[in-house]
């Protein structure tokens, strides 16, 4: 069953496995409820912070931080575990942050029925990379 393992395609490119992917995802979770745990904190030590801001800064941090880590190279449970979002035509490639944020619109929408497609195709894409024309890969440590 090679669907199970992060063994190397012929292409010499690794598609992760759903286990990573869901790994990633548990870390960069822990993450941003951190960051929204810290400015919570930080808001607080203000007199008379409006709810507005508040509610502002949690909806900024839980919605813009997967695409904009994505573009700019890749989110902290990605960067732990090696995984990198690229374009599914050019590998060497990132994805612009409009096809990121479409990404994981439908990632969040979709939420764990976007991973139905993974063990249906070679390169494990779940229906939000289909959607957005990426792919994710492993990267080897050096």
């Amino acid at each position: 069953m090679s669907e199970q393992t992060n063994a190397p395609l012929p292409d010499g490119i690794t598609y992760p496995t759903l286990v990573k992917r869901v790994q990633s995802i548990f870390i960069d979770t822990v993450f941003i409820v951190g960051l929204t745990f810290a400015f919570s904190a930080i808001l607080s030590s203000f007199d008379s912070v409006p709810d507005w801001l508040r509610m502002s800064v949690f909806i900024l941090i839980w919605v813009i931080y997967e695409p904009l880590c994505v573009t700019f190279g890749c989110t902290l449970g990605n960067y732990v575990l090696g995984l990198r979002v690229r374009d599914n035509n050019n590998i060497g490639e990132g994805i612009n942050i409009l096809r990121a944020a479409l990404r994981y619109a439908l990632k969040v929408t979709l939420g764990w029925i976007s991973f139905v497609t993974i063990h249906s195709n070679s390169k494990r894409r779940a229906i939000h990379d289909l959607a957005a024309g990426s792919v994710m890969i492993l990267i080897e440590r050096k």
